[in-house]
Order: structure tokens, then sequence, then C-alpha cells
């Protein structure tokens, strides 16, 4: 499944197909966002290997650090290689306030 399916499927849970369409079609034309193609999955994530897909797009995109509350992620702390930071919503939120 592509991210832009995946993606769509997750809006579509809180609102329908053609908010989550162009939801989808405007994120492919902010200049801010980036598609990126994953070459290698890491299966990192045992517990819930469908998160692996949000690491292994986020090595790929060689991001600062994963924004998520979800429990199975907490295993990329003991993570050396490839390292991924993980926060959870608050500490974003803290760090876009301390950016303001």
């Amino acid at each position: 499944m592509k991210w832009t399916d995946y993606g769509k499927k997750i809006i579509e849970r809180k609102a329908n197909f053609i908010v989550a369409s162009n939801i989808i079609e405007l994120f492919l034309t902010l200049e801010n966002i980036e598609k990126k193609e994953v070459f290698f999955k890491w299966d990192l994530i045992k517990s819930d290997r469908d998160d692996n897909k949000f690491v292994d797009c986020a090595i790929a995109g060689n991001v600062d650090f994963i924004v998520s509350n979800d429990r199975h992620f907490s295993i990329l702390k003991k993570t050396t290689f490839p390292l991924i930071n993980v926060i959870t919503i608050n500490e974003f939120i803290n760090i876009l306030k301390n950016e303001q």
C-alpha cells in the first residue's frame, strides 16, 4: 500500500473519502513536504509490525524525530542504529512553543 493510500485511509476515519483525497493532494503540493521513497525495511518494531512503515519513512527522510505517544515506538530508544529519536506529542508542543 502506498503512503498516500494509507494516509487517505487514516483521514477517512475522521472525515470522508473526498476530504481525505483533498488533504493528500494538498500535502503533495506543499513546499515544506517532501515525498520520500522507502527502499529498505528495517523491521525495528516487533511488537506491532504495522508501525514499521513510519519508522522506515522517518529513516528514509532523515527526520529529526518521530512524534508519537504509541508505546510500541519506545523500543527505538534502545536502538542505536539507525538512530531514531521519538518524542511525545507534549514534548513536540513544547518545542513549538519555544521556537515562537
